[in-house]
């Protein structure tokens, strides 16, 4: 059995496991275990991102703190976007037009955070 369980299709194998999962989800009833860890799943992943922009940001707050103050404001307020935009959607799960609203800001505060530290790192004339 272990030499059969080894030689199988690697995706297939895979298959069959999340297959017996589903199953042992639907025979023990545990539908309610699983939203909630679902929902921490989203929690934890958004404070994954949180922390990763914290640490880029706290190599380069030196960097930062020097530049113009229209330049500061520009690049913290295309970070605000991006947090209030990300809260947004991890709460509301938009589709449609808001998704679309989603993801205009999201590339919109994207492109204002690059210009600004691209303009802000451009030594030459």
């Amino acid at each position: 059995m272990r030499r059969f369980w080894s030689q199988l299709n690697p995706t297939f194998r895979g298959f069959l496991i999340l297959a017996l999962i589903a199953l042992l989800v639907m025979v023990l009833n545990l539908y309610v275990t699983l939203a909630a860890l679902y929902a921490i799943a989203g929690i934890a992943f958004f404070i994954a991102i949180a922390y990763f922009v914290y640490l880029l940001w706290r190599d380069r707050r030196q960097e930062i703190a020097v530049w113009p103050t229209h330049a500061k404001i520009a690049f913290y307020g295309g970070a605000l976007v991006i947090v209030v935009a990300l809260g947004g959607y991890f709460t509301e799960r938009p589709s449609g037009l808001d998704a679309l609203g989603f993801l205009l800001a999201l590339g919109l505060a994207g492109f204002a955070m690059f210009r600004t530290w691209k303009d802000q790192h451009t030594y030459g004339y």
